[in-house]
């Protein structure tokens, strides 16, 4: 009997897609800036990083375990981080991508937790956490700023696989990638493509994953961890030779 084909990912093909996108846009900031493709496909890890980490969230069994996994690697990936961004072990005025999904991760269990409650009061909470996330993606200096902080909350707010979720991530990412976040990029005459724009590609791996997990092992969930601070690392030290 043959089986319909259906084009869908899964989370196991998220995270290596998302951690080769990464890759390429490190390898574009330090050792080969002149291939700015390498830069382009970088676009589209952040976003599918955002997806996962709301994913995380709905479907942990122990938030605590989850948010402390964040908070070690986080702590861990700051010298390598510093190496890479800074070129010394300490540099305060950029923190790595991890802290930006730690701060999330709390305004999103914020919101978690209103669920069951009135309407009113989830609305309020939930204009809060954009005010909140947006005030302190500025005064950490987390990678992404709060521009980052809001791509967690979107894909959370606009969780469900509805048309009009589809919508919401659509509308807002572009937002949020188009003009907050801008720069440089590319006029094409009829209007300016900022490059940080191509982050909407990243919506159609993520509309095409099904809640499927794939591979899953706790052995390649610590390699995804593990992957961010050690490549950072090489990067960094790669720089001072």
């Amino acid at each position: 009997m043959n089986k319909t084909f259906k084009l869908e990912t899964t989370s196991f093909f998220l995270h290596i897609f998302a951690m080769a996108a990464m890759l390429c846009d490190h390898l574009w900031a330090t050792l080969v800036p002149g291939n700015d493709w390498l830069t382009c496909v970088g676009r589209l890890a952040f976003p599918i990083f955002a997806f996962m980490l709301v994913e995380g969230y709905c479907h942990t069994r122990n938030l605590k375990k989850y948010a402390l996994r964040l908070f070690l690697f986080a702590l861990l990936s700051e010298i390598p981080f510093n190496l890479m961004t800074g070129g010394s072990l300490f540099y305060p005025l950029h923190q790595n991508v991890l802290w930006t999904f730690l701060i999330s991760l709390g305004l999103v269990h914020w919101n978690g937790k209103m669920q069951g409650k009135k309407l009113w009061l989830r609305i309020l909470v939930g204009c809060a956490t954009v005010v909140i996330g947006y005030v302190a993606g500025l005064l950490t200096m987390v990678d992404y700023l709060n521009a980052g902080i809001l791509t967690v909350l979107v894909f959370y707010f606009f969780r469900q696989r509805k048309w009009w979720c589809y919508v919401g991530q659509a509308l807002c990412l572009w937002f949020i990638h188009w003009e907050m976040l801008g720069g440089f990029g590319w006029d094409l005459g009829a209007f300016f493509l900022p490059r940080q724009a191509l982050a909407l590609l990243a919506l159609i791996p993520i509309w095409l994953y099904r809640g499927k997990q794939g591979h899953h092992s706790r052995t390649f969930q610590y390699i995804c961890y593990a992957f961010y601070p050690l490549h950072l690392l090489i990067l960094g030290l790669a720089m001072k030779l």
